[in-house]
């Protein structure tokens, strides 16, 4: 089976699927960010509990060697939970992360303000897609070539395994999204020039089912500096808003026509 990442001796390994965009030596931000909520999940206070904010560091890059998490629970009440997670390679912190655990409770009576959401997702099909994006009023499409221009854009995911031999929770989906927010809101006709170094997820609840979609919400920019924030859905209604941090990385700027080529390959090989 195709996966992420496989377990040998006690560590994570990436597979080819997992490689950055930036640099193939390097493990790419989604799978990291799903990596370290699988991990924080094992300090899950249980079904009472939702994972309302869990927030990535990016500092320093994972290499695509062995991987260690380390895991503690730093707050533990009856409304709320805190869980740090770090990922270690050659003694050396690369990334980390906070999940913050909230309590189940009843919905707050009466109404509030909202906005009118336009939430598209793609007609289901027989043929499996890991990965489709929209651009403006443009078709759900799987050809990233087309979609080098400053339009709006929505990305919708149907993940494979993270982790050899066992299934995605709904929350590691979540995180595993969450960090295409740069590629929703930081790609326009020159492709993406900026790199993430963090990402923060507020969810109000879990994605039903194995699909979640990204539409771009918000793009700040200046100083070589971007803000990306984009709504988080599945085919119900939205779950929450993801939002990242960037710096420009114009040398080195990444063309999603290139890396979705170069993904739908490994999903095609046997790891």
């Amino acid at each position: 089976m195709v996966a992420f990442f496989n377990m040998v001796d006690g560590c994570y390994v990436a597979t080819d699927l997992a490689a950055s965009p930036w640099a193939p030596s390097q493990v790419s931000g989604t799978a990291l960010c799903g990596l370290l909520a699988r991990e924080a999940e094992t300090r899950s206070p249980g079904a009472a509990f939702i994972p309302g904010r869990f927030t990535v560091d990016l500092f320093r890059p994972v290499l695509a060697e062995p991987i260690q998490l380390r895991s503690e629970v730093v707050r533990d009440g009856t409304r709320v939970r805190v869980v740090d997670v770090s990922i270690v390679q050659h003694d050396q912190v690369r990334a980390r992360a906070t999940l913050m655990y909230l309590a189940v409770a009843e919905r707050s009576p009466g109404q509030v303000w909202q906005p009118v959401r336009q939430l598209p997702a793609p007609e289901r099909t027989a043929e499996w897609n890991p990965l489709l994006f929209k651009s403006g009023s443009q078709n759900w499409t799987g050809d990233f070539g087309s979609g080098q221009n400053d339009e709006r854009k929505c990305v919708w995911h149907d993940v494979l395994p993270l982790v050899e031999g066992e299934p995605n929770s709904p929350f590691q989906l979540a995180a595993y999204v969450a960090d295409t927010t740069s590629m929703v809101c930081n790609w326009g006709t020159e492709g993406i020039g900026y790199i993430n170094c963090d990402v923060t997820v507020t969810l109000s609840r879990l994605p039903e089912g194995p699909e979640v979609g990204l539409q771009a919400l918000e793009q700040v920019s200046a100083d070589g500096v971007a803000i990306a924030a984009a709504t988080m859905y599945d085919r119900t209604g939205p779950l929450g808003v993801s939002v990242a941090t960037g710096v420009s990385n114009v040398r080195r700027r990444v063309d999603p026509a290139v890396f979705a080529a170069e993904l739908s390959s490994s999903a095609a090989q046997p790891q």
